[in-house]
């Protein structure tokens, strides 16, 4: 069934992918990693894991004063820059030399309500090695903000050296989802009866950097030779598992396999993009913040994050794998159907998919409605 490319990744392709996963645990367990660009070097660590020791540690670094990158939409929140009308986009603050720890932790968390006035002395809009320390931030599944200090460069090297920091280049950090979704590979296949389609296969697919796998569970026999029925479905740990009822995706879940099992076959894809791809722990945030108020689309920006952090280079490429490149996609989500035919997947015919709403998660699917173009 599957089209099996060599297992491994080019040599370069590979060695990116270990050196940004890398970076990715260090900062997760609040250490620093050095971006290099062609004139400069920046030590980076996450703004969620700054300590007094760690910013004390950055000062010492460099005679130039440390700063905080956020993302625009994070800046926005805080009122230091318009709104972005595009995704995307880096914010950098110098901040006073006399800014805490605390202080700057809590520039970066909407739970922790900075107040006036902010410790910053500047904002200009980050690019290179700023603009990279926010997305491996992303990467890493943390709050999208991080706390920066150039070297000199006269004595980076040695800084890099003595301190044994991970150093990677900043232009490769924005191309690390991309390479990672071409490295897929199939590494575990199995049959695995469900409720409603006993007949089903499940394989799971794997980057070359050991990131997490997404799962393709084939139902039925889908042909390759017609558009075969598919949902790409996004991770819920509290839907799908728990039985949230704040969302629809356990429903959606569970109706797509009984709606493929009904069809006779097709494919559902599980992808590990928790939270719109946000990760487990922003979209608790998240959670928190529409608590208070805010909207779905609303509470992710507040968090620094664009309304919807996903990427569907991931299904494409298992499709691809799969066999398959003509769809019938079950989507309510129109970025769905575009992404897909970005990606060089066809797609033939949306299939509804709509469920009602449970008495919890009406303002859910209203804002799917109207801010982020459902059909529902």
């Amino acid at each position: 069934m599957l089209n099996r490319r060599p297992a491994v990744a080019p040599l370069r392709d590979a060695r990116l992918l270990r050196q940004i996963d890398g970076a990715v645990t260090e900062l997760r367990r609040g250490g620093f990693v050095a971006l290099r660009e062609p004139e400069l070097i920046l030590l980076v660590q996450a703004a969620e894991a700054l300590s007094g020791e760690s910013l004390a540690r950055l000062r010492s670094f460099s005679s130039d004063p440390v700063s905080l990158v956020l993302t625009r939409r994070r800046a926005a929140a805080l009122g230091l820059v318009e709104p972005p009308r595009e995704p995307g986009g880096a914010v950098l603050l110098r901040v006073t030399a006399d800014a805490s720890a605390v202080a700057l932790r809590d520039l970066a968390d909407p739970a922790a309500k900075a107040v006036l006035p902010l410790p910053l002395e500047t904002a200009v809009l980050a690019a290179g090695a700023a603009d990279a320390a926010v997305e491996l931030m992303k990467l890493a599944r943390l709050l999208p903000a991080a706390v920066v200090a150039r070297l000199p460069a006269h004595g980076a090297a040695s800084v890099v050296e003595r301190e044994n920091l991970l150093l990677l280049d900043a232009a490769d950090v924005p191309t690390y989802q991309a390479t990672a979704a071409r490295s897929l590979r199939p590494v575990s296949e199995a049959r695995v009866p469900l409720v409603d389609a006993e007949d089903t296969r499940i394989i799971a697919f794997r980057p070359s950097d050991g990131g997490i796998e997404h799962l393709a569970i084939l139902i039925g026999e889908p042909k390759r030779d017609s558009a075969v029925l598919v949902r790409l479905h996004s991770e819920c740990f509290t839907g799908d598992l728990l039985g949230s009822l704040r969302c629809d995706c356990g429903d959606q879940l569970r109706g797509a396999i009984a709606e493929i099992a009904r069809a006779g076959s097709g494919v559902l894809l599980y992808l590990a993009q928790e939270g719109r791809g946000i990760g487990l722990v922003n979209k608790l945030r998240a959670y928190q913040l529409q608590d208070d108020g805010f909207d779905t689309v609303d509470a992710n920006e507040q968090l620094g994050f664009d309304a919807d952090e996903r990427g569907y280079l991931p299904a494409a490429e298992m499709l691809r794998q799969l066999g398959f490149d003509r769809v019938r996609l079950l989507t309510n989500n129109p970025e769905k159907v575009a992404a897909l035919i970005r990606c060089g997947i066809a797609v033939v015919e949306r299939v509804p998919h709509i469920f009602p709403a449970n008495g919890h998660n009406e303002r859910y699917l209203r804002t799917k409605a109207t801010r982020s173009g459902h059909w529902l």
